[in-house]
């Protein structure tokens, strides 16, 4: 491993010191984000606030946005908690507030916009006072009034078509997934618990895949899955939907109206919460 004389400094320091608590490094840091996935729903919050905490420490750079930005992305699969998800938005706006990012094209950074999905998905807090923030969340804004006015129609497994529109009336949830996502595979026994549990209250669940159908089905088959399951041949429906990353979840109730969304793995708690912006009761 490649250490840096920052690195080999605090290092020395600890040596020279033993009382001193051992400084996070961006290597340590790295290693317990590579390992976030495989510790346990009830470790992962106390593991992510911990590396929110370190991160924060970090010397100003962009190694330290890269770091933010990576946990970022990890934190919100699950029910992390606010309170940690708080600490993941804090650590981020402050590495964005130290070293502020340059504009590439039209769209904000990435690490701009997931601190405005943070926000207004999570229903987190920032202080950043940035340009390119305001722009990112304006840009959730405005990607969102263009999905409650989305209409398609896929075909699912089976053959049959489904058209969004035709389907006022009902409370659809729509989810996009690949049978290659983790998360995604982790949150379809929720989906599938909460379909067959409300559906006689008028929930559809579509859920959205742009794989080959063979492939889909040899994935769907064995799993007793009963969502309708369709088939986005050339990622049409993933683009008017503003798809960057999956699971990604839309809660449109019965007037057609967007009520919530999930941007990452939701629980079973999680999915409850969207649906009760909706009429369905338990």
């Amino acid at each position: 491993m490649k250490f840096s004389h920052r690195t080999l400094l605090a290092a020395a320091i600890f040596c020279a010191a033993p009382l001193l608590h051992a400084q996070a490094t961006e290597g340590s840091i790295t290693n317990g984000l590579r390992g976030l996935r495989a510790l346990s729903a009830d470790k992962r919050p106390t593991a992510t606030q911990k590396l929110a905490e370190d991160i924060a420490t970090l010397p100003a750079g962009s190694n330290k946005v890269k770091l933010a930005y990576s946990l970022a992305n990890l934190s919100t699969e699950g029910d992390a908690g606010h309170e940690t998800l708080q600490a993941v938005a804090d650590t981020l706006s402050k590495s964005l507030a130290e070293s502020p990012l340059a504009a590439k094209g039209d769209r904000p950074p990435a690490p701009y916009l997931e601190l405005a999905n943070l926000v207004r998905y999570e229903n987190l807090t920032t202080t950043l006072a940035d340009p390119l923030y305001a722009k990112a969340a304006q840009t959730l804004a405005d990607d969102d009034a263009e999905v409650e006015k989305a209409d398609f129609t896929l075909k699912d497994l089976h053959g049959k078509k489904w058209t969004l529109s035709e389907l006022r009336g009902k409370i659809v949830m729509v989810n996009f997934w690949a049978t290659w996502c983790g998360p995604c595979r982790l949150e379809m026994p929720e989906l599938d618990t909460l379909y067959t549990h409300f559906e006689p209250q008028g929930l559809v669940v579509l859920s959205i895949t742009d794989e080959e159908p063979f492939k889909v089905n040899s994935f769907i088959s064995p799993t007793g899955y009963h969502p309708a399951v369709l088939i986005d041949p050339n990622g049409t429906v993933h683009k008017q939907f503003h798809i960057e990353g999956i699971p990604r979840t839309f809660v449109i109730n019965r007037d057609g109206k967007l009520v919530a969304e999930a941007i990452d793995q939701r629980t079973m708690r999680q999915f409850l919460t969207m649906l009760s912006k909706t009429d369905l009761h338990n």
